[in-house]
């Protein structure tokens, strides 16, 4: 074989091997970008679901913003009349439940070294609960602030049937740096378009660890016993495989304080990167030999654990253009023309403006570059013994 030929093989093989890594992703995000156009909500007349509610905090070491969370659910509390705000004192060293139950809030208090993380933390909080008449229990984290009309539309979806739910969840503090400014972007893709449109589609539109609602039969029916760094994931799919499928409300939305820059953003970033890749080497091939089977529903679960983050995506698809053959450089550009595409529908469904997109995007460029530099990191934490360790934050913002 002349070199020529050999070259030519070395970059057909290269163009196949990226292709396969990104067609699937590719065409997972067509199909959601355009499902997601479609917003669906409880038809009109439903009956609210009605009981008590918990609303429960996990909270570790949040002295700082603790005052601030309890306070704004506190007032949501208030206004629905029937529910109780429940925060988690998880192995704290601080202050942290003194200061939540000055404000207002039910605290129990958890001290388990062996046994560390959110997983924990809410298992206990359910298992404690449990039997004293909360009809649901809806799930916020320690740095967040919810909508007023929360509870109200939680109660709708779930009185509409709904087995669990899931809120909107985005960026608090977005306009603190320009990490955050795309974390904002990230997450109206990632937490707002995707799941909207896996549930216009009649899929369970997953669990994304804060301002989510579980009903007191799913947790008789699947107890959390979910302890992996991405819990909330390793629950979902739990839900997914007992043919338990999450709703997504559209109408409300929850907000988090994300880390600004530094070892927070590493951390979080790694944790929820690493665990998924986890998640897909734990229930990767069962997905598929049950779905192949005839469970087609678990399929979809598979797909979504095998797009990877779009920071990889997107460097994949630059590397086709670059490849010297007419079908990769075709489908690197049609790949990423569906990615844009992807992106604007999510800053739309999101209600970001053009300012605010357009500083979103400036941040791109080094964000892929910081992405690749912690690709050992988010390897490193995929590993079955990675443990548990939380995000360092600034200061929260009132």
């Amino acid at each position: 074989m002349s070199s020529f030929h050999a070259v030519q093989t070395l970059w057909i093989l290269l163009a196949l091997m990226l292709a396969l890594l990104t067609l699937p992703g590719t065409c997972y995000l067509a199909v959601l970008t355009l499902a997601g156009l479609r917003r669906v909500v409880p038809a009109a007349g439903q009956p609210a679901l009605a009981g008590p509610i918990a609303i429960v905090v996990p909270a570790h070491n949040e002295a700082i913003g603790i005052a601030r969370t309890v306070d704004n659910l506190v007032a949501i509390a208030r206004q629905d009349g029937a529910a109780t705000v429940c925060v988690v004192a998880d192995n704290c060293s601080d202050d942290t439940a003194a200061i939540a139950r000055a404000h207002g809030a039910r605290v129990l208090e958890r001290h388990d070294l062996t046994q560390r993380g959110k997983g924990y933390a809410l298992d206990h909080a359910f298992s404690q609960l449990a039997g004293q008449g909360f009809a649901a229990y809806v799930v916020i984290d320690a740095d967040s602030l919810a909508e007023p009309n929360l509870l109200s539309v939680l109660r709708r979806h779930l009185g509409a049937g709904a087995p669990a739910v899931q809120t909107r969840y985005t960026v608090l503090n977005a306009e603190q740096s320009p990490r955050t400014r795309l974390a904002e972007l990230a997450l109206c893709a990632f937490n707002a378009l995707r799941p909207r449109g896996r549930h216009a589609l009649g899929w369970s539109a997953g669990i994304l660890g804060n301002g989510f609602a579980l009903t007191a039969q799913t947790l008789q029916q699947v107890p959390y016993r979910a302890t992996s760094v991405v819990e909330d994931l390793e629950y979902h799919l739990r839900l997914i495989e007992h043919d338990l499928r999450v709703h997504f409300a559209d109408e409300t939305t929850v907000r988090g304080d994300m880390p600004v820059a530094g070892s927070g953003q590493s951390t979080q970033r790694a944790r929820w990167e690493g665990g998924r890749l986890r998640m897909l080497l734990d229930h990767g091939a069962s997905l598929l030999r049950r779905g192949l089977s005839g469970q087609w529903r678990l399929l979809e679960p598979l797909l979504d654990l095998l797009l990877l983050p779009l920071a990889y995506h997107t460097v994949l698809l630059l590397a086709l253009l670059a490849i010297p053959l007419d079908w990769a450089r075709g489908l690197g550009l049609a790949g990423l023309a569906w990615l844009l595409l992807h992106v604007l529908v999510a800053a739309g469904v999101g209600g970001l403006g053009p300012r605010r997109l357009w500083l979103a995007l400036w941040a791109v460029p080094e964000y892929l570059w910081w992405k690749l530099r912690m690709l050992r990191a988010t390897v490193k934490t995929s590993q079955a013994s990675a443990e548990w360790e939380r995000t360092h934050r600034d200061t929260p913002h009132h």
